[in-house]
């Protein structure tokens, strides 16, 4: 299974001027209604991309009107299934956060990072989520398979001195 790299990145575009009003809303005016209601938006946008695919998904839709015309970037399904696995369970975790009252530092900081691996992904190209199934595949921890279908072409392969860097680290 392959996914279309520019409906892609422009759902994640989408979803990222979503996510920033609402952490807009939280930050400067400390009024967290708009980002409960985003965050459980988040939670269904994931939950449908995992189960029935990014076509059915809200902003998957609107991608996908957004990209007619434009000749198809095929990447495969495993890294972005991945990607969108820690998507579903960050947005479970402020969905839950937000809606049990928490304030203040918490909600806001997980909302900031949520919104920059959006913005890297829409406007940059890198999936960190991707490049983690990269690095968890090639361990061996997701299946044979999975090591092949990580990171095809060198979609989700950050700058060299970042690999070298991980490559120290790991």
């Amino acid at each position: 299974m392959t996914f279309d790299e520019n409906q892609v990145r422009a759902a994640a575009g989408l979803t990222m001027v979503v996510g920033a009003v609402a952490f807009a809303f939280a930050y400067f005016d400390q009024r967290y209604a708009p980002l409960q209601a985003v965050t459980a938006f988040f939670f269904v946008e994931f939950l449908v991309r995992l189960t029935a695919g990014l076509r059915y998904s809200p902003a998957g839709l609107v991608a996908r009107a957004l990209t007619l015309g434009r000749e198809p970037d095929w990447v495969p399904a495993m890294p972005k299934r991945f990607a969108w696995t820690l998507g579903l369970a960050m947005a479970l975790a402020m969905t839950v956060i937000t809606n049990s009252g928490i304030r203040g530092t918490l909600p806001r900081t997980i909302c900031l990072i949520c919104l920059v691996l959006m913005w890297l992904e829409s406007v940059l190209g890198f999936c960190v989520g991707c490049w983690l199934a990269g690095i968890v595949a090639r361990r061996g921890w997701l299946g044979e398979d999975a090591a092949r279908d990580a990171c095809a072409g060198g979609t989700c392969r950050p700058a060299e001195a970042t690999i070298a860097a991980v490559r120290r680290l790991t």
